[in-house]
């Protein structure tokens, strides 16, 4: 996609996070919202360039909610980088956070970070790896089970598993690191040489379970990878080889699965490179709604660009962040001067969707929180498209200092019921580029 098919597609919603480039999608469920961790690759990258973690969280599955980067590989300080696909879960308040990263002086390990919030901030409780066999450990992907038993599987091009303690940052030594059989039957067989990969196993495992039956899914078939899986009655096996759910598609050489359910709804999530100077190294992340067969097996899933339907819609009348986004063309986020997150990098002619905007009988009024060391610009208020009715617009101040936030307000009209919604940057003038900041809107009902 170039950028000029990327601001003329605003119905698209998949890659779902358009801001930065991002990979290896974690979703985990916790208190009502769908938190999903991500790894990040910088712009521009030729390699597996990645430096940090990043966590956007939803409520309604098409308006994502940027945290920002959560977690830097620099906070384990036996760590010299590499900060690729890990995976989060809570336990008893605590969230634990297994990611994989390159030793000082070393190979790959898996490592745990501990937060009392989704968002952080991670810390790291050991001072240094939590496991490590020197045959390629990254991709950690843990679960915990209905009897508290909770598992940590990782590893390319082997499998590997250990029995988390209780404490989530400990195993079981008497058990200790258990290799994985990987064989055809298990995990399907690879036409290959290698005797190292004797079936299509690849890499970046993720390991569930539902309705009784424990699911392992997995990068597959070498390089470019597809996605496949495999079952099992119990969580450490035998595991029998279901078949292929996503085939080789889009224009990233690697894949990374990431399943769960939410608000009674199916998701599967992976990457692509489908963004403007996307590839194997610049990487999207997107899901897809789908629903199990009868017998849980999986049906097979394409790629898309048309996303997911939201399950709730969104309230306009209270406060939301401006990087709760759907769609988006031209801007970034940053770190806000507030706390949190703001928009930035705003260009005349950029926009954000917001989808399924629940607007009731009618809104009044439209405030914002903006901050410009230009002569501002203005904010559009369109529905359903770019070019959509126009319901108002929102003159930005220079506000003298680009930490010198201003609530700004306009009056609206002409918007009703349930309607996507866009905000249109324009510029003043001669000023074109970085015309201001955005941290955050409200509406004000009719009363």
């Amino acid at each position: 996609m170039t950028h000029e098919e990327m601001k003329r597609n605003y119905h698209f919603n998949n890659p779902i996070i358009q801001t930065n480039y991002t990979a290896d999608p974690a979703p985990m469920v916790y208190n009502g919202r769908l938190y999903l961790y991500t790894s990040h690759d910088e712009d521009g990258s030729t390699w597996f360039t990645m430096n940090d973690w990043r966590c956007y969280s939803t409520a309604d599955m098409v308006n994502w909610t940027d945290h920002g980067a959560v977690m830097h590989f620099r906070q384990f300080h036996w760590a010299r980088g590499d900060a690729w696909a890990g995976q989060c879960v809570e336990r008893n308040g605590k969230f634990y956070f297994y990611v994989p990263i390159s030793k000082k002086g070393g190979w790959n390990a898996v490592g745990v970070a501990v937060a009392d919030s989704p968002t952080g901030p991670f810390w790291d409780p050991l001072g240094h790896p939590l496991v490590e066999t020197n045959t390629g450990d990254i991709d950690p992907t843990v679960f915990i089970d209905d009897d508290g038993q909770a598992y940590l599987y990782w590893g390319n091009p082997y499998l590997w598993y250990v029995k988390l303690n209780e404490d989530m940052i400990s195993y079981d030594q008497e058990v200790g690191v258990v290799q994985v059989s990987l064989t055809p039957e298990g995990f399907g067989k690879r036409v290959s040489d290698d005797p190292k990969r004797p079936t299509l196993y690849e890499e970046g495992p993720w390991f569930y379970k539902r309705g009784g039956l424990y699911y392992m899914v997995y990068a597959a078939s070498g390089i470019p990878e597809n996605i496949a899986y495999a079952t099992s009655p119990s969580p450490t096996g035998p595991w029998t080889y279901r078949g292929i759910i996503m085939p080789t598609q889009g224009t990233s050489f690697t894949n990374h699965p990431g399943v769960c359910d939410f608000k009674g709804r199916s998701y599967f999530f992976y990457h692509n490179g489908a963004l403007p100077g996307g590839g194997g190294f610049t990487r999207s992340v997107c899901v897809e709604e789908f629903t199990y067969n009868p017998d849980g097996t999986f049906p097979t899933i394409n790629m898309t660009t048309s996303g997911v339907s939201p399950v709730a819609n969104l309230d306009p009348y209270i406060r939301q962040e401006a990087e709760t986004i759907a769609w988006s063309y031209g801007v970034r986020t940053e770190p806000c001067s507030r706390g949190g997150m703001n928009v930035c990098r705003i260009d005349d002619g950029d926009y954000i969707k917001v989808r399924s905007v629940d607007f009731g009988t009618g809104a009044a009024a439209f405030s914002a929180c903006v901050a410009s060391v230009k002569d501002g610009g203005a904010m559009e208020l369109r529905l359903d498209r770019p070019d959509g009715e126009l319901i108002g617009v929102l003159d930005v101040p220079n506000t003298r200092d680009e930490t010198n936030w201003q609530l700004c307000r306009t009056s609206v009209s002409r918007a009703f019921g349930v309607h996507d919604l866009f905000f249109v940057f324009r510029g003043k003038g001669e000023a074109k580029e970085e015309l201001f900041k955005f941290d955050f809107w409200q509406f004000d009902p009719i009363e």
